[in-house]
């Protein structure tokens, strides 16, 4: 159970901030259930309604900062993705973005940025695919690291190079 004022992530809205737990007062809603209500940080006018006895899956805590700063040093170690086929990339991309796992997506961001620059070295542009998804990878997880480390996504980037840097 989360609590009103509890930062979680939920399913692909990233972070959000449970707002209140009640029921709703809409038609064709069971009046008797209770939804959290959540406001998703980086979504501004977002408002986002979960049963509170759907799947524990679809809902979970943002990482404490002791685990982000544990997630972050281990980064090196973390491995890419093996993508034996090109044609199945977005497959296993949306597969690592569904588990709202931050090592999921730190793997995602390393795969693709090897795979752009083997891309870019050759004179080619990076796919529209890798583009979206590291994109989405990278929102997903700074935004959860901002909370958790208690600054602005902005500064998260910067954050993990020193960390990994000064090891």
């Amino acid at each position: 159970m989360f609590g009103i004022g509890d930062y979680v992530i939920c399913g692909n809205k990233g972070v959000c901030e449970v707002e209140n737990i009640t029921t709703l007062n809409i038609s064709g809603v069971d009046k008797e259930r209770q939804y959290y209500i959540l406001k998703p940080l980086y979504m501004a006018g977002s408002t986002v309604y979960v049963p509170v006895d759907s799947p524990r899956e679809s809902m979970r805590k943002v990482l404490k900062r002791e685990e982000a700063e544990e997630l972050i040093r281990a980064i090196p170690e973390i491995p890419q993705l093996v993508i034996t086929n090109d044609k199945l990339s977005e497959q296993t991309y949306k597969d690592c973005i569904r588990t709202n796992d931050c090592e999921d997506l730190v793997k995602i961001i390393k795969t693709i940025y090897t795979r752009k620059q083997k891309r870019l070295k050759a004179g080619r542009k990076v796919t529209a695919v890798d583009a979206k998804y590291f994109h989405m990878a990278e929102e997903n997880l700074y935004g959860e690291l901002a909370v958790a480390l208690n600054i602005s996504r902005k500064e998260v980037e910067g954050y993990i190079t020193e960390v990994i840097d000064g090891r």
